[in-house]
């Protein structure tokens, strides 16, 4: 036990000397530091590691852009560990809105001077001529972007935290990752579905039986896990007819670990009836009259796959509130065409 405490007061020790030597901008004492804060996170619990992440992460914008992006990690690695996300997004935001902005530069230097396939930004140690033929900076932040898309789902597996963040720095931050994608093929999904989960009302139609549903949903990364979650709200709830998913199936989507296979109870359409996809994630699903609205028709054909979370770490739900009057879901469904017409 003596030998645990001291593991856990080494790690705080760290990030103290760590602090005082960036604000100091001691170089030497910053690496040492550094280094004994990577040997000693392992061994730090749950009180120290709360502590700890919002000195970590309040300290990014004075950290240099080298290490910056693996305190970044840390700061997530604290997270999912206990500590609470909600004072730590803030800084991890401003500083990946940065890094998204330098990685633009990136990609206009890179077409600008020869252009070719794109460095794999986690491909190991870099070509130093990659360096001198884009920029210091902008190498970085293409190098690090990953550390920073880590470090951000982090922070976006909490509901707490998605809810406050601002609309305009998030689809600012949508809008860089989709050029940085466009510019470079890498798509950087995690980071785009994490900014993309929603936690906001859904109305739902079943059109076989005329039927509405007001909803709640929140935390699903993609459509796969909405489809399984209709399923056991409505299915499984006895409202609507059709296969329910097993309580395993189900509890996966919502915060047990692991995946089970699962098989398909609707066609997911949108109220214009194109194919709302399984692939895609529930900001897919059109607003209508300021909520999302979704129509569920009989599958055309069987559709398997594995039931599970795209984000482990997220807790995802989906939530009946009401079942809409009969007129009024007869009022929204009279306004929605099938794929045919």
């Amino acid at each position: 036990m003596i030998f645990e405490n001291n593991g856990r007061e080494r790690f705080l020790e760290a990030v103290t000397d760590f602090e005082a030597a960036v604000r100091e901008r001691d170089v030497d004492r910053s690496e040492r530091a550094f280094g004994e804060l990577y040997r000693s996170i392992g061994e730090a619990g749950e009180q120290e590691v709360g502590k700890a992440a919002p000195r970590l992460a309040a300290l990014l914008p004075d950290v240099p852009p080298g290490p910056r992006g693996t305190i970044a990690v840390m700061v997530g690695a604290c997270v999912e560990r206990g500590a609470d996300a909600v004072p730590c997004a803030p800084y991890v935001f401003a500083e990946l809105a940065e890094t998204l902005a330098a990685v633009g530069e990136f990609c206009e230097r890179w077409e600008e001077t020869g252009g070719g396939d794109f460095p794999d930004p986690e491909g190991g140690e870099p070509d130093p001529a990659l360096f001198d033929r884009v920029g210091p900076e902008q190498a970085l932040a293409w190098l690090t972007l990953p550390q920073w898309e880590m470090a951000s789902v982090a922070m976006l597996s909490h509901a707490a935290v998605r809810t406050a963040l601002d609309a305009a720095l998030r689809d600012r931050l949508l809008r860089a990752v989709g050029s940085v994608a466009e510019a470079s093929g890498h798509t950087f999904k995690c980071l785009t579905y994490a900014l993309l989960v929603l936690d906001e009302p859904l109305i739902v139609l079943h059109r076989p039986t005329g039927t509405g549903y007001a909803m709640r949903m929140g935390g699903i990364g993609d459509n796969f896990q909405l489809h399984t979650l209709l399923a056991d709200v409505l299915v499984g709830g006895g409202h609507v007819p059709g296969r329910a998913p097993s309580a395993e199936e189900a509890a996966v989507c919502r915060d047990q670990p692991g995946q089970v296979h699962t098989t398909g109870s609707f066609n997911l359409v949108s109220p214009t009836g194109e194919w709302v996809w399984n692939e895609g994630t529930p900001s897919d699903i059109p607003v209508v009259d300021g909520v999302r609205l979704l129509v569920l028709d009989p599958p055309p054909y069987e559709r398997s796959w594995p039931s599970g979370r795209f984000f482990p770490n997220m807790t995802g739900d989906l939530v009946l509130e009401r079942a809409l009057a009969p007129e009024e879901a007869g009022r929204l469904l009279a306004g929605c065409v099938t794929k045919d017409g």
